[in-house]
């Protein structure tokens, strides 16, 4: 099976994650996906393959050569994000595409314009996996699952593909911040990996965001408008001045490369009370800290003029820049590099706007960059992916397995 062909199999499986559920996984549909994954593993000749209580999916394909060399992970996501329609996945294959617009849905009017995205020009000729227009396609990160499956079962199936001791893992959650937040990296027993999770193919990434998340919470006072004179607390209202106190620029909308933001990403709200949910970022973790102090200094304001306890704020550090990390490990960038320049492919690492499970397992003794899938356009209804794109990333797995077997193992 090719991995375009499983990446659409894959968007069978509403996976949404969702931050409201303290479970893991969030949602039940990430169980059942990832069961189905063990089947799969099983049925193409994976050993070892588990799937524990939480969704962890783990698996092995045993060395075939006699080099000793470290056993090498890559990993990647069961889970999407559930901010956009993400059931009923219509897929389509766009064949031969000509740089043009998309029209995924005449009868919605429903169009991929090549002019808002500009990065569809390097698409021409190829073919592109779409929806309808009315969902996500899952490629964050299906499209990282279809790719791997797809490169062990060619290495299974070609024994003169040399390579050490690979694991293979799927985990949970990790749209919600909480991939590696029970992933087992003893159990696991990789001495290096990689996370497949989106991203054009040529991009290899070891410089993220440092992430944290911030609940908001306005208490008002409710009273009849008639009535409400030097009385009433609009919780909504403050919840908007509340907003207005952090810095106009620093929203996604006016962001680019190591720039940070702040993202409502939620709000809800009444007069008797009001909820918004803030994403912060930044590769400088003391500037990360610095726009929690920025909020928290916002809702001391806002105490002191409408009354203690009016605004409380709640942070929560999601992961954190995993360059600190990979830096006394750039041989993790160097291979890849290497392999996509053997490919045609002229790599490029810049820093991601964004994190990957391999952030968190950085820290927890896992080096663990990223590689790309061929995917595009995440998490929004003009999601796609790229057919030549994930083909070359099969085989981009493929040649670091080769490679590795000439690092020498971990001490």
């Amino acid at each position: 099976m090719e991995a375009f062909e499983r990446l659409i199999k894959y968007t069978a499986y509403a996976t949404g994650s969702d931050s409201s559920c303290p479970d893991c996984p969030s949602c039940p549909e990430q169980l059942v996906f990832g069961k189905a994954l063990a089947e799969e593993m099983n049925e193409i000749g994976l050993t070892d393959v588990t799937i524990d209580e939480n969704g962890y999916v783990f698996g092995t394909l045993e060395a075939n050569c006699d080099a000793e060399c470290p056993t090498l992970g890559f990993i990647s996501h069961l889970d999407v994000v559930r901010d956009v329609p993400f059931e009923n996945i219509k897929t389509r294959i766009v064949e031969d595409y000509d740089g043009g617009d998309i029209v995924l849905n005449e009868e919605k009017n429903i169009v991929l314009k090549a002019d808002n995205f500009p990065q569809m020009q390097r698409y021409k000729g190829d073919n592109l996996v779409v929806t309808d227009g009315t969902t996500l396609l899952g490629a964050d990160d299906k499209a990282g699952i279809a790719n791997i499956m797809t490169a062990c079962e060619r290495m299974i199936n070609d024994p003169s593909i040399k390579h050490g001791k690979l694991r293979i893992g799927f985990t949970p959650d990790e749209e919600i911040g909480r991939g590696a937040d029970k992933f087992d990296v003893a159990a696991f027993g990789a001495d290096y990996a990689y996370t497949c999770d989106g991203g054009y193919i040529n991009e290899v990434s070891y410089e993220t965001f440092n992430a944290a998340s911030l609940k908001v919470t306005v208490k008002g006072f409710n009273i009849h408008p008639g009535s409400a004179k030097n009385k009433m607390k609009n919780a909504s209202l403050i919840a908007m001045e509340f907003n207005s106190l952090l810095p106009e620029n620093e929203k996604p909308e006016h962001t680019e490369g190591y720039e940070g933001f702040y993202h409502m990403a939620f709000i809800k709200g009444s007069v008797e009370e009001a909820t918004m949910m803030y994403i912060l970022r930044d590769h400088d973790k003391t500037v990360l800290d610095h726009r929690k102090d920025v909020a928290q200094k916002a809702a001391d304001y806002l105490n002191f003029k409408y009354g203690e306890g009016t605004v409380i704020v709640e942070a929560h550090d999601a992961y954190r820049n995993m360059r600190e990390m990979i830096l006394p490990n750039m041989f993790l960038i160097d291979l890849p590099f290497e392999a996509l320049r053997e490919m045609g492919i002229d790599p490029v690492s810049a820093p991601v706007r964004g994190g990957t499970d391999g952030c968190t397992l950085s820290f927890m003794g896992l080096p663990c960059p990223n590689l790309g899938t061929g995917g595009g356009n995440c998490h929004g209804v003009m999601e796609y992916a790229s057919v030549k794109e994930m083909e070359q990333g099969v085989e981009l797995i493929i040649r670091i397995a080769e490679k590795f077997t000439k690092v020498s193992k971990k001490a």
